[in-house]
């Protein structure tokens, strides 16, 4: 079906995707364990590597330790240049600074994935680019993922369609995360048929399939079958079943029983 196609094109091609999508996002902001390169214009002997430390700090030379954890690049070079200045060392000095190694900030990635892990955030790092970074979803994962994100001791979930990432409209969806976000992914959800079909068993249920298009992953009907036998055992809300009638058209839902019921004449 579309969607297992879906997820083995994921986990091919989403990191030549995903770049496109880092239009408009926000800077990234350093975290403890980031590695950084510092060079000051004309002023060769300063360059540096440095460490953000677990103090949030890094130390660069003549003027020490310089809060940087939570900082900008631009903003941690501001500061570097503000402090040189100020020392008397450099008049106007102009320093570019380079992540070399994310360490600071992660995501966890959980699930029906190839590489469940956790997984540094490199600048403006998005929900496709990350699925790619764990080798992108296993054919029985599920079309969506849960992104939860806990602030400030709330913690919220968002659905997302994962397909729809590379539809027109669907970059909003394709969010930036953030330092200690989770993605799940679910394994994909399954109906079942019995009965008067060719095949009956239990079969992955593809987003907006219809009752026929269900029979047919069944086989299709026995020649004893008929149409105006089927009925669909569902859920409801207190976890019951119910038999309800349906017509060809109607769409399947989460864990459904479809029941083809044998011809009487």
């Amino acid at each position: 079906m579309k969607s297992v196609w879906f997820k083995v094109w994921l986990a091919s091609a989403a990191f030549v995707a995903a770049p496109a999508l880092h239009a408009g996002g926000a800077e990234y902001r350093l975290g403890i364990g980031d590695v950084v390169r510092i060079s000051v214009y004309g002023n060769a002997d300063l360059a540096t590597e440095a460490r953000v430390g677990d103090d949030g700090t890094l130390s660069f030379p003549l003027i020490g330790a310089v809060e940087a954890a939570g900082q900008t690049p631009a903003a941690t070079e501001k500061r570097i240049a503000g402090r040189l200045a100020k020392g008397g060392f450099i008049v106007d000095p102009s320093v570019n600074l380079n992540v070399i190694q994310y360490r600071g900030q992660q995501v966890s990635v959980l699930g029906r994935v190839n590489r469940p892990g956790k997984y540094a955030l490199e600048k403006t790092s998005r929900v496709a680019e990350v699925l790619a970074q764990a080798g992108g979803i296993v054919t029985d994962g599920a079309d969506t993922v849960t992104l939860v994100r806990t602030r400030d001791g709330k913690t919220e979930y968002r659905e997302i369609d994962v397909p729809a990432l590379f539809r027109a409209g669907g970059e909003a969806d394709n969010v930036e995360l953030e330092d200690g976000d989770v993605l799940h992914v679910a394994r994909q959800p399954m109906f079942f048929i019995y009965g008067e079909v060719q095949r009956p068993g239990s079969f992955r249920l593809e987003q907006g399939m219809s009752v026929v298009q269900a029979l047919s992953m069944g086989g299709g009907l026995t020649p004893r079958g008929t149409q105006r036998g089927i009925r669909v055992l569902r859920r409801d809300d207190q976890g019951g079943m119910q038999e309800i009638d349906v017509s060809l058209a109607d769409t399947i839902k989460k864990d459904d029983v479809i029941y083809v019921k044998e011809s009487l004449f």
